[in-house]
């Protein structure tokens, strides 16, 4: 006879400290639900009602991660602003199109269920939601023994907008003479972490001890939401780009039509220091500008007459500034000059 007792707990995953959690979301979502638009949380499913002062509805999708800035985090102890990152990644690419965020959902993959941790990250998730001005629908959190390390764990994101057809930002609207703006980045964002890790590893510099860093490496992404809507409710943006991996340049050509040329003047580029921290370190700037978003985190084209009202829209922080001009031409981006890293 077998007396071994064969239980899913014995096996690595914890559905009590799962229902801990669960309940604790439960309470922080009605805790920060502000209307009534979403019914039947936690339920299988999430309904929701379109706006009805939108009268051609389209939805816009969005899904992403913080990739391995989960990894910084863990080295700190620290997950309060990773949420946070989560709901920017996925919100900033929704107003691309000139969506407003309706909804978001989270998934948490994880070694072992740890509460303190979950909840952490948790709180930033709705941070960034009560900053977009998104509801936290639902989501799912998945212990998973066996396929994580010890300690790890992964996070991603769903976002769902919706925008009037006659209010989507397409390439059709941009044209010659537009200026492209930057918007200031908070800094490093979400991306590039495995390069910066591999720098820190290469230097043997240890993060705990290095408050700079510290500092720097988990400020959350900017949200960009409330400006961009509100420029496109005065109609005064033509396209925009949400300066994620890739860089300026992989991103803001996606966005040109044919026979323009987004030409971009390096040189105006106002950088900031954990990015020359980070040149300091031997990257050449063709892989900066590939990999980071070297200070500007969020581009916007616009008609030059609009150029004095746009910036009232901003805190002094995040004012956009002329970076460059839409020109004729075959390649969709030029750039010009270089980045003067000692800004």
């Amino acid at each position: 006879m077998n007396k071994h007792k064969f239980t899913y707990n014995k096996s690595g995953v914890n559905i009590a400290a799962a229902d801990k959690f669960v309940k604790f979301i439960s309470n922080i979502s009605k805790k920060n639900k502000e209307n009534k638009r979403f019914k039947n949380i936690g339920g299988f499913g999430s309904i929701s009602s379109i706006p009805k002062n939108i009268k051609k509805p389209k939805i816009v999708a969005s899904t992403d991660g913080v990739g391995t800035k989960i990894e910084i985090a863990n080295v700190f102890n620290k997950y309060d602003t990773i949420g946070i990152d989560l709901v920017a990644m996925c919100v900033n690419d929704l107003i691309v199109q000139g969506a407003k965020p309706l909804l978001f959902l989270d998934y948490i993959s994880i070694n072992k269920i740890d509460l303190a941790k979950l909840k952490s990250i948790l709180k930033g998730i709705v941070k960034g939601c009560k900053i977009s001005g998104c509801e936290l629908v639902g989501g799912e959190t998945a212990e998973m023994p066996g396929t994580y390390e010890k300690g790890k764990f992964d996070i991603a994101g769903f976002s769902v907008g919706v925008v009037d057809q006659n209010k989507i930002l397409q390439k059709k609207k941009i044209k010659k003479n537009n200026l492209i703006l930057a918007i200031p980045s908070s800094g490093i964002h979400s991306n590039g972490y495995s390069l910066i890790r591999y720098v820190l590893n290469k230097k043997k510099i240890n993060l705990k001890k290095n408050r700079f860093l510290k500092k720097e490496l988990l400020k959350p992404t900017q949200i960009y939401v409330n400006e961009i809507l509100n420029l496109t409710k005065h109609n005064m943006i033509n396209g925009c780009a949400n300066i994620t991996g890739g860089g300026i340049s992989d991103n803001i050509k996606r966005i040109i039509p044919n026979g323009l040329t987004a030409n971009i003047n390096l040189s105006k580029i106002r950088t900031k220091k954990i990015f020359k921290w980070l040149k300091k370190n031997k990257i050449k700037d063709r892989e900066m500008l590939k990999t980071f978003n070297c200070g500007v985190g969020f581009c916007i084209i616009i008609q030059s007459k609009n150029l004095k009202k746009i910036k009232k829209f901003f805190t002094k922080e995040y004012e956009p500034y002329v970076i460059g001009k839409i020109t004729s031409g075959k390649n969709k981006i030029k750039l010009n000059e270089k980045i003067n890293w000692s800004w």
